[in-house]
């Protein structure tokens, strides 16, 4: 199965930024701290999920992450384009079930570099104030105009792209089942039918 690769990406800058978000510089200065902390969790657990009890990782014989690089284009390129899991595994070759336990590992891991390098997402705003070195009313300023975006979605004039925007009422005619109309329907058919049987009948006496 054809699949995608660090190897077959690494060449094309503008590719590469669109499955990762990442120049190829900032993904190399990425690869040691995510393949420590890769090595670090598969020391203690296994690809499924269990405690490693018996031998230490090794990559397997036809993996499709076979390379540091190739796991951390992997888990960058779900993170940056969330695709479905049966999506991402075809796109990496590999199943749905495989491309789930490698998601499961590698979502920790990268977490992990991150806050190694100090990248790591601030989870609360006194965390975001002492990243910039500044006051939390100060790193409030910098959240606020996320908070204030309009939530409505001006409509293109595309025909096309107004599919993308928010959902809102259907405007496609809707059928009402009323019980009435059904029974009166029901009941249609059924003289139709009994009409059609009885010229039927009357047919067969000539």
């Amino acid at each position: 199965m054809a699949h995608v690769q660090f190897m077959d990406v690494q060449d094309r800058p503008t590719e590469f930024l669109d499955l990762t978000s990442l120049t190829l510089d900032e993904f190399q200065q990425l690869v040691p701290p995510f393949e420590a902390a890769f090595q670090a969790h598969m020391a203690a657990w296994r690809l499924d999920g269990k405690p490693r009890t018996a031998r230490r990782f090794s990559v397997y014989q036809n993996c499709p992450l076979p390379t540091p690089e190739d796991r951390l284009l992997f888990i960058l390129a779900y993170v940056k384009t969330y695709s479905l899991q049966v999506v991402q595994g075809r796109l990496f070759g590999m199943g749905q079930s495989k491309a789930n336990q490698w998601i499961h590992v590698l979502l920790p891991v990268l977490l992990a570099a991150l806050r190694t390098l100090g990248d790591a997402p601030a989870r609360s705003l006194a965390a975001l104030a002492q990243r910039l070195g500044v006051s939390e009313a100060d790193a409030a300023t910098v959240v606020a105009p996320l908070e204030e975006e309009p939530t409505s979605i001006p409509v293109p004039a595309s025909p096309l792209l107004p599919m993308t925007g928010r959902n809102g009422a259907s405007s496609a005619p809707k059928t009402l089942l009323n019980r009435r109309t059904v029974i009166a329907g029901r009941k249609r058919t059924t003289r139709s039918k009994m009409s059609c049987s009885s010229m039927r009948s009357s047919s067969s006496s000539f």
